[in-house]
Order: structure tokens, then sequence, then C-alpha cells
């Protein structure tokens, strides 16, 4: 079976036998983007998350099959090592990880997260982020997130044209 989807901004086409082989190990295995976590295997940890058409998705549940067309984005597309994505930056600048395991799966849904609420209060980030860290670094992740919220105006302001 022959699957295409957008994957990090390009056209992405896949052939496997099993359509029903979660979306995470396509990811990891078939494409080689080792970013994305494999953590609980019951889409209750979140290290898996990516950003499907717009949604944060625990892609270790996830049939390849439903990737079909989609617009699909893992950490590695968020930005670059020259080129940081704000979160990236926030997360940078607030030493957000100890470990480090679960952080793409968080950075993912902050970018879900952002795409709806540009502003997020701390209940809208309790609400919308749901992944889970060991190490239990929620408070940094929060100052990063707030963060990254005055990062994007920065951009933002930053591209737009100067009104005379």
């Amino acid at each position: 079976m022959r699957i295409s989807f957008v994957l990090n901004n390009s056209d992405t086409e896949i052939d496997l036998t099993d359509d029903t082989t979660p979306l995470l190990w396509v990811i990891r295995d078939v494409l080689g983007l080792k970013g994305t976590k494999f953590g609980c295997g019951k889409a209750a940890c979140g290290a898996c998350t990516l950003v499907i058409d717009g949604e944060a998705v625990r892609s270790c549940l996830y049939p390849v099959k439903f990737a079909e067309g989609k617009q699909i984005t893992t950490i590695e597309g968020l930005g670059t090592e020259e080129n940081p994505h704000p979160i990236q930056q926030a997360w940078i600048e607030k030493i957000v990880p100890q470990c480090g395991y679960c952080q793409s799966g968080f950075m993912m849904a902050t970018a879900a997260l952002l795409e709806k609420h540009q502003s997020p209060t701390d209940d809208d980030i309790d609400k919308n982020i749901t992944n889970i860290c060991r190490c239990a670094t929620y408070y940094r992740m929060r100052k990063a997130i707030h963060r990254a919220v005055e990062l994007k105006g920065t951009e933002i302001s930053e591209t737009e044209p100067q009104k005379s």
C-alpha cells in the first residue's frame, strides 16, 4: 500500500505492507527521524507527539493509513540548529530539560497549542498539554511556553512592514 503525506513541508510517499503500523514507527524506522520518541505505547505519556493538520497527535497509536493526505510536522521540522523555532529557543533559554527524553513531544504539543491560542494562559496550558515528564520540569516548561509567545511576537513584528 502506498501512502502519501506532507512531512516537514516535503511531499513524502511510502510503501508499506501493513497500513495499521503506528505512524511513530514509520517516522522513526522507515523515514529515519529519531526525534519523536517511544514512551508508553498507549498514547498516555505524549513522548511521541507530532502535529498533524494543526493538532497534537500521539503517534504511537495512530495508524499510518490515517496519515494519507495530511500535513505532519515532527520536531525535526520545527526549526533548525542555526534557526531554532521560538519554542525551541525558549526551551534553551529557560533550561527546561533534565533528561530531555520527553521534550520533543512537549515542544510539538506546544506548537499545536500556539496555533490555537496565540497567548495561552496557565489554564490553557494545563488543559491542552497533557504530556508526562518523569523529571517534573512542568514549571520550567510553562515559563518556556510564555517565553515562546514573547519570541513569536518579536518574530512577527520583525517581519511586518514598518508603519510611517
